[in-house]
């Protein structure tokens, strides 16, 4: 099992920026969900990914699969659409908003257990903690926006698991994963559309 991420194209990068954006555009508006027709085999794999939507740099929402259930192209196309209506930490996206939010794509690596946390490397690898049917997922660029060193990082998946701070040093999984991570500067509509 690799720890990379699939291999993508700068092609196939726009072609999921683009599904993403059009999938919140419809989620948003209240049409029906997106399905991708993507006849790239890459986009057709199944995939592991998370849409983190931003509204002027401050986080809008964040949805995102774990394991690759389901084709790439279609699992950003569901994790763009949730994370712009679905969060739960936040109301959901509207129209008005679409000029000020920005879309990032996280396509992720498979997951790896990971048994000695010395060999994490912040800013490399996102966390997976997992204890008591508890678990929590942080992305690899969290602990780098906040500035978190390892053992930070770690205290805070098991936060976001709803387990104590400590739990990884408890017996919690950890696993670790990479990502292939891009955005763009293009709005998910441009103003007056």
């Amino acid at each position: 099992m690799t720890d990379a991420p699939p291999v993508l194209t700068p092609e196939h990068r726009a072609a999921l920026l683009a599904i993403a954006r059009r999938a919140i555009r419809e989620r948003a508006r209240g049409g029906h969900d997106v399905i991708p027709e993507a006849d790239d085999p890459a986009l057709q794999a199944p995939g592991a990914a998370f849409v983190t939507i931003t509204r002027d740099g401050d986080l809008r929402g964040c949805i995102g699969y774990v394991d690759p259930i389901k084709p790439l192209a279609e699992a950003v196309a569901h994790c763009a659409a949730s994370a712009a209506t679905a969060d739960p930490r936040f109301p959901p996206v509207t129209p008005e908003e679409f000029p000020h939010l920005r879309v990032e794509v996280s396509v992720l690596s498979p997951l790896r257990v990971i048994p000695d946390p010395t060999a994490i490397e912040v800013g490399t690898h996102g966390l997976y903690i997992s204890q008591a049917g508890r678990h929590g997922l942080l992305l690899p660029q969290v602990a780098t926006e906040f500035g978190w060193d390892r053992d930070t990082f770690l205290r805070q998946a098991c936060l976001k698991a709803g387990l104590p701070g400590d739990a990884w040093q408890q017996g919690a999984e950890i696993q670790v994963f990479s990502v292939d991570r891009f955005t763009d500067d293009l709005p998910i509509e441009p103003s007056g559309s």
